[in-house]
């Protein structure tokens, strides 16, 4: 938890850096998704590439500590279990006049998850989106994070959690673009049902740009 002490030289810059959170300053940003959003719905991966590299995931296990490695499959382990015990059941009542009675559940097609990069990495986010989804049965689950700004690579402990959730594929975009990317698919993006997980002003304001093309 960041801990700041005021004096007469901060108090300025720390109120205008909470005002920028607040919805009314929203506006300065809707312009940029919109773009964006926009933008990725006429040109598809053309756009979506203007932002985006490649990555590997295929040494990320080397990169990270072994102990980290089996906290999150402990924790994977734990979610699962939690999540196993909430789902529901098709269940169907004959009746003597041939009519049936009942309830159908059926799992969505494609669930896109998105995990925030950059700065830093949240696995926790990676496994709590991706294995809810999982266990529900849903058939092909993407994830979309941002590269680091050093060097434009994934963390490799977000690699290391999506692999042990389940994901089926890993695309390396970031921002609105990427829940644009989701919400309308491209080429090489899939269209998904859902778009789950958090991220900053502009993927907040991507996913209230795009509710209706996709639930979220």
């Amino acid at each position: 938890m960041r801990i700041v002490t005021l004096t007469e030289d901060t108090k300025k810059n720390i109120l205008e850096d909470l005002l920028k959170r607040s919805p009314n300053n929203y506006t300065q940003y809707e312009k940029t998704v919109s773009d964006i959003v926009n933008n990725v719905m006429q040109n598809g991966d053309e756009a979506v590439f203007s932002y985006t590299q490649q990555f590997d995931i295929a040494d990320a296990y080397t990169q990270v500590d072994e102990d980290l490695i089996s906290i999150l499959k402990e924790a994977a382990d734990n979610i699962r279990l939690f999540h196993e015990k909430q789902l529901r059941e098709s269940w169907i009542i004959p009746k003597e006049d041939g009519t049936i009675l009942g309830q159908k559940i059926t799992p969505i097609e494609k669930a896109g998850c998105y995990a925030p990069g950059g700065k830093v990495f949240y696995p926790s986010s990676v496994l709590m989106n991706i294995i809810p989804a999982k266990v529900a049965g849903v058939e092909k689950i993407v994830l979309c994070t941002p590269g680091r700004k050093e060097d434009g690579s994934v963390h490799p402990v977000t690699l290391v959690a999506a692999d042990i959730a389940g994901v089926d594929e890993i695309y390396k975009i970031g921002g609105a673009q990427a829940i644009a990317a989701m919400a309308y698919g491209t080429d090489c993006v899939p269209k998904v049902d859902k778009i789950t997980g958090p991220g900053n002003i502009f993927v907040a304001l991507a996913k209230k740009a795009v509710f209706g093309y996709v639930g979220i």
